[in-house]
């Protein structure tokens, strides 16, 4: 017979689930983390869930830096957890997370948040938010290297807060010089990528939220980018499109492990 210990590492290691326990770990670990963005919040059933990862995709300018602007700004705001944000092409911005909590500190939640000064809301809100540029794919197995070790260690925290939101802003930006012809291992290198994040979503119940480019489908039409094979990694997939000369935003749903694709929603992004 094994052993507890014995037992633990072959769970480690990957077994069969039952159904009872897929239902245990859904409902008592894979909670939702709001992006502060209402009407996303409702199409996704409640935000970006906790053990998955969810893609953002579009064209330049659709507002997907926005709503990972306000996911990372509304976690750390509400205090949920550490926010880890990888920029790969300098579109993190200060700035506009100052915005967007001097905008929506009424709905934050957080008792007392707004009655603080200014500064001390975006100092509170910028702690908990770490940021990491990455313009190459070694960079980044590197940090998510360090993340992962970080994390077993119990050492990515912030004042007893752990890390619940990983963000990467863009994925394709790291991805799709490696798959063009260049690096013969490109795909394998592209699939390892997901594994780790889908491996450290699950293993540590964080959220991982990602952006891709939108590529030329022929006839027109676009479709997002990083090809077949890609297309199975992210468990939520939405397409945001943006109104010619306006704010207003239109997401939609690609795919999605709970609902129906083709949902829609509309949200506003500030100017």
């Amino acid at each position: 017979m094994m052993n507890e210990d014995q037992r633990s590492t072959g769970d480690q290691c990957g077994r069969f689930w039952n159904g009872i326990e897929l239902l245990k770990d859904a409902t008592e670990k894979k909670h939702f983390l709001p992006t502060g963005l209402e009407s996303i919040d409702t199409l996704l059933g409640g935000g970006l869930r906790q053990g998955q990862l969810t893609e953002i995709t579009g064209p330049s300018s659709s507002g997907k830096t926005q709503i990972c602007l306000h996911s990372a700004s509304n976690v750390a705001a509400k205090q949920m957890g550490v926010v880890m944000y990888l920029d790969t092409s300098n579109s993190f911005s200060p700035s506009r997370v100052a915005t967007i909590i001097y905008g929506a500190s009424d709905q934050f939640g957080q008792r007392g948040f707004e009655l603080q000064p200014k500064d001390a809301r975006f100092k509170s809100v910028m702690r908990s938010i770490i940021c990491e540029s990455v313009f190459d794919i070694f960079a980044l197995f590197e940090v998510l290297h360090q993340l992962e070790v970080s994390l077993l260690n119990d050492k990515v925290n912030n004042g007893g807060s752990k890390v619940c939101l990983l963000i990467i802003d863009s994925i394709s930006s790291l991805l799709a010089p490696i798959i063009g012809g260049k690096y013969p291992q490109g795909r394998s290198m592209m699939i390892t990528v997901a594994m780790i994040l889908k491996k450290l979503a699950n293993d540590h119940n964080l959220s991982v939220l990602v952006t891709n480019h939108m590529v030329s489908a022929g006839n027109g039409a676009v479709k997002p980018a990083l090809g077949e094979s890609w297309k199975a990694v992210p468990h939520v997939r939405l397409v945001i499109s943006r109104e010619c000369e306006s704010n207003i935003c239109t997401a939609t749903v690609l795919k999605h492990t709970l609902l129906a694709s083709g949902r829609t929603a509309k949200f506003v992004v500030p100017s």
